[in-house]
């Protein structure tokens, strides 16, 4: 083996009126093989070559060769190797008719289509237990006949189909869809797909859209009495150390200086002392509501009663944020399985508007590594001081020492309040020194329990 090279150099040179010369070098070189290294050389890129077409025919095959192709295949092989070898012409007859199939069928794969689909839904935020509708518009933007396909749009879990009909350059076909968004969560629309393929079967060709359009589906929520009646005590804010110029608690009074406003001059402190005094008032800071719900499937008896747990503490919140109150709404994070001991987080749903929090409560699920409702509690109250009034929602597992405790960590001058979901059940309120404990059999007998008296 053997081989030569041979280098050229060339100088190109340039001179600008200001004396400077500029110079560019080239270098050309070219590679003599010897017929053994060139065969070689040549055989390695037939090689990579034969690779390249090879994976290029094996995505062929899976992308258009269906479960019925690959069997029409299969018996076309076989047919015709026990003709060969055994001279069968039952053989000769199967691997004709499988050959014509594949041959009649390929014409329905042959040619680019060039579709334009444009999906568009009625409502991208809707409450469980109602149904959307959508419309699917299918164009043919191309300048050739197109042939009838099928257009499948991923539902969530499910799946959509649409029939495409023969069309022609320039024209369209809309289609009415309905899309059930019976559970609470959220629901993925697409990426959205058009086969087209021949009617048996055999072989198919697919066009993607990557786009994915998201549904909220809400849980469904009551309208409850205003929380104005359990706020009475913390109309004006609760009083804080942090003193400031201007607020509703009064601390003491103090000599002036400048800037000072002249609104808050004390005139009696003033003539006593012969020097101008202002008053100074403690900064209120107004109280939270917080929603405090449990994650834990082990505190459920079934899918629906955690379904009316999340929609009892999403009215509670939402009232909340319609009265204009400051509201926490908090849920366990989920947990690694590998250190549940320990690891604690919580996460706090957004509460600013009322569409950011049905968003949120969409998200959220039952699950097994998630903290106790215990812990919830004890780290919400340690991450956000200042609550009024705290709700402590639950299932019907979930016993009424375990509902004590967790009042327990809230602190004495909260008014707690738990809402233990029980399907069925007849509501009912247990009043304790500590803790009020609602149950509800349905979502609609929330509105009567907080009437009857629960925020005290």
């Amino acid at each position: 083996m053997s081989f030569s090279t041979e280098s050229r150099l060339t100088r190109t040179a340039a001179r600008t009126s200001t004396s400077t010369r500029t110079s560019t070098v080239t270098r050309h070189e070219r590679t003599r093989r010897g017929p053994v290294s060139g065969a070689l050389f040549g055989l390695r890129r037939g090689m990579i070559a034969l690779t390249r077409a090879g994976r290029a025919t094996v995505t062929w095959l899976r992308e258009t060769v269906t479960a019925a192709g690959m069997l029409v295949a299969v018996a076309l092989a076989l047919g015709a190797l026990a003709g060969l070898l055994m001279g069968w012409i039952e053989g000769w007859a199967v691997a004709t008719i499988a050959l014509v199939l594949l041959i009649a069928c390929v014409p329905f794969v042959l040619g680019a289509h060039d579709y334009r689909i444009d999906l568009s839904l009625g409502r991208d935020r809707v409450v469980a237990g109602t149904d959307i509708e959508a419309v699917l518009d299918v164009r043919n933007s191309g300048t050739r006949l197109a042939l009838p396909g099928v257009v499948d749009v991923p539902v969530g879990e499910g799946l959509v189909e649409a029939h495409v009909p023969l069309l022609r350059a320039g024209a369209h076909h809309r289609e009415q869809l309905t899309i059930a968004a019976r559970r609470r969560g959220v629901i993925d629309v697409g990426p959205m797909t058009i086969t087209r393929g021949d009617p048996i079967g055999i072989l198919r060709r697919e066009m993607r859209w990557p786009d994915v359009q998201r549904i909220h589906v809400h849980p469904v929520t009551t309208r409850l009495p205003s929380t104005s009646a359990g706020l009475i005590r913390d109309l004006e804010g609760t009083p804080s150390t942090t003193l400031v110029d201007a607020d509703l608690s009064f601390h003491a009074v103090r000599e002036y200086v400048v800037g000072d406003s002249q609104r808050h001059v004390h005139w009696k402190s003033t003539a006593k002392t012969g020097r101008l005094m202002v008053r100074q008032y403690e900064e209120s800071r107004h109280a939270r509501i917080a929603v405090i719900l449990d994650l834990d499937v082990e505190s459920y008896e079934s899918d629906d009663e955690f379904e009316n747990t999340v929609s009892a503490a999403a009215s509670l919140a939402l009232q909340g944020v319609r009265d204009g109150r400051d509201v926490l709404f908090s849920v366990s994070d989920e947990i690694p399985e590998h250190s549940r001991s320990e690891v604690l987080a919580i996460r706090t749903l957004p509460t600013i508007t009322s569409k950011a929090l049905l968003d949120a409560t969409s998200t959220i699920d039952a699950s097994e590594r998630t903290m106790r409702l215990e812990a919830v509690t004890a780290l919400t109250v340690q991450s956000y001081p200042d609550l009024s009034i705290g709700f402590l929602l639950t299932g019907s597992r979930m016993p009424l020492e375990r509902l004590r405790h967790a009042a327990v960590k809230l602190p004495a001058a909260v008014e707690a309040v738990a809402v233990r979901s029980e399907m069925g059940a007849q509501p009912t309120l247990r009043t304790a020194r500590e803790l009020a404990v609602m149950t509800l059999g349905a979502l609609g007998d929330l509105p009567q329990m907080l009437a009857r008296g629960a925020l005290r």
